[in-house]
């Protein structure tokens, strides 16, 4: 891999997407991404980039970037945990994957790597850190999100096994840190909780990585990955209450202290959901996001330090880092 290579990268709009135009920036590699027509772009103002316009169902708009393109990251995905109509996620997730897998083909493209997510890894059962084996079964995933992702990247596999597709498969955990600008589901808990929106918790925990290692370990799994290979990409395992105690005393704020049982939550989350399908905003409370809260999701990112030399910083900084953005750009109000 030398300066001056065309890469592409879908979703570069986005949070992860735009984090991973910079790493390839950084890395002297010409870089072309695909944007939708009316995704902001905020996170790409001021970059060295060419922009194509297109979704990533258009079979010709991707067929057009990919020329002369020869690395590709394919970092675009419809990441909801709600939707007015669910099977919207899973068409644009599978559909879209498989129309840019097939055009990379096509158009002869030396190495692909695709963004999957952690959220094809079962991990309910699990007595410790779920590790790249843990595959989960279309059925067992909850949602329309986590079911788009196993259907997904079953696709890449699938073309990889199949049809000789040069591709490394990355599972990022949860990124946190600055361009959050949407922002994502666990960008919205950060957001709520500095501005002490979130009273109270439930018994779970995540695994939190910051953003720009996350994409870092794109660019690795490029250049050293196996074809074919799921790397996990995250960073430190962290109890949801230890996460809002950590924005608080990042904010001077006290932290909740309130542990509720789910139950009582549900009729909320319907409630939000009904409220959703009126208003068409996403709700901050669903009822896939508390069933998916039964389960810590904690994973262990072993194989992608060993392969790859991925190594993570720890996930305060990507804390701190996603406070100072949403700080400086007005998100957190006067808080």
């Amino acid at each position: 891999m030398t300066k001056n290579d065309d890469v592409l990268v879908t979703g570069a709009a986005g949070f992860l997407g735009s984090a991973v135009a910079r790493q390839a920036l950084a890395r002297g590699w010409r870089v072309r991404v695909l944007v939708r027509p009316h995704s902001p772009r905020t996170n790409l103002a001021g970059l060295p980039v060419t922009v194509a316009q297109g979704d990533m169902r258009d079979a010709a708009a991707v067929a057009a970037a990919l020329q002369g393109v020869r690395y590709l990251f394919h970092v675009a995905a419809d990441y909801r945990l709600w939707a007015r109509d669910p099977e919207d996620i899973v068409r644009t997730n599978v559909d879209g994957t498989l129309a840019v897998m097939e055009a990379a083909q096509r158009a002869g493209v030396e190495r692909v790597v695709y963004t999957s997510s952690v959220a094809t890894l079962r991990v309910a059962g699990a007595q410790a850190a779920v590790d790249e084996t843990a595959a989960m079964r279309p059925h067992e995933a909850i949602g329309a999100y986590k079911r788009s992702k196993v259907l997904a990247e079953r696709v890449v596999e699938q073309r990889v096994a199949e049809h000789g597709l040069p591709a490394v498969i990355v599972n990022p955990s949860t990124p946190i840190g600055p361009r959050d600008v949407r922002p994502t589901p666990t960008g919205r808990i950060i957001v709520e909780a500095a501005t002490g929106k979130i009273p109270a918790f439930v018994d779970t925990g995540l695994n939190l990585a910051h953003v720009d290692d996350v994409a870092n370990g794109h660019l690795l799994a490029l250049e050293r990955g196996r074809t074919g290979e799921r790397y996990i990409l995250g960073g430190q395992d962290v109890m949801l209450q230890q996460m809002l105690r950590d924005i608080a005393q990042l904010c001077g704020r006290r932290p909740p202290t309130l542990q509720l049982p789910r139950w009582p939550l549900y009729p909320l989350a319907y409630g939000a959901e009904a409220a959703a399908r009126l208003t068409g905003k996403e709700p901050f409370l669903t009822v896939d996001g508390l069933n998916m809260s039964r389960y810590r999701m904690f994973f262990t990112s072993d194989k992608a330090r060993k392969e790859l030399g991925y190594q993570p910083r720890p996930y305060q900084e990507g804390l701190r880092d996603a406070l100072a953005w949403f700080r400086a750009h007005g998100y957190l109000g006067h808080s």
